[in-house]
């Protein structure tokens, strides 16, 4: 079972390294719901940090809809990804419709060129969250797919969380739950649901608030609950 969380420095990752996270989310930008980091960051947290480094793809926060250039800068950034060390990157784009939006996925896919991607959470803005599904399945180079079910916290969707798992579930892609998880309710939520990865973000940190650093001891419990399940 995988770990990931959400760091917004170098000493985030480090922190989260030590305790037992399995994966860095990196980003910057968290109260505009994550942004792309500087190269410096990038560089700096790739070159020091031994678990996999997956960083955020996003160049603003008006909405998951993408012009050309935007796409243009999303593709360098993948591109500098890919040179400066990161394990993966961490994508979505959407229509005006609120569907997936092919080209410029195909885009970013193309410019990973073999790099893990996760599809962020625009999948919770999407108009047809099991259509969506599908057309996500059908990209081999997608692991995972982070959501919240469609609700602000992951613990309110219990019903979508298992219904797309179980959609999912002859696919090569993970749903990976994330948003208002914490450890004092994810035994109950993991108790309901099967998952296989679990993302965490202010979960980790003291007083639950991106402003607070990682509370390494919050890690070690996670692991603790999950380690039950296995």
């Amino acid at each position: 079972m995988i770990l990931e969380v959400i760091a917004i420095s170098l000493t985030d990752a480090k922190d989260a390294q030590e305790a037992g996270a399995d994966r860095i989310e990196l980003v910057t930008g968290i109260g505009e719901g994550g942004l792309t980091p500087s190269y410096g960051m990038i560089e700096q947290v790739c070159g020091e940090i031994n678990i996999p480094v997956n960083v955020m793809i996003r160049p603003h926060s008006h909405s998951f809809t993408y012009n050309r250039d935007d796409v243009k800068t999303m593709v360098k950034d993948i591109q500098v990804c890919k040179k400066l060390g990161a394990s993966g990157i961490v994508i979505g784009a959407l229509t005006e419709d609120r569907s997936i939006n092919h080209e410029t996925l195909n885009r970013l896919i193309d410019a990973s060129d073999g790099l893990d991607i996760t599809f962020h959470r625009a999948f919770d803005e999407v108009h047809d969250p099991i259509r969506s599904l599908e057309i996500l399945m059908s990209y081999k180079e997608i692991s995972r797919i982070l959501t919240s079910g469609g609700k602000n916290k992951v613990p309110d969707a219990v019903k979508e969380i298992q219904s797309l798992i179980q959609r999912s579930a002859n696919s090569h892609i993970e749903i990976m739950p994330g948003s208002g998880l914490t450890t004092g309710n994810l035994t109950q939520f993991m108790d309901q649901v099967n998952i296989s990865e679990v993302h965490f973000g202010s979960g980790v940190r003291h007083q639950l608030s991106f402003s607070e650093f990682i509370d390494p001891n919050k890690i070690k419990s996670i692991r603790k609950i999950m380690k039950s399940f296995t």
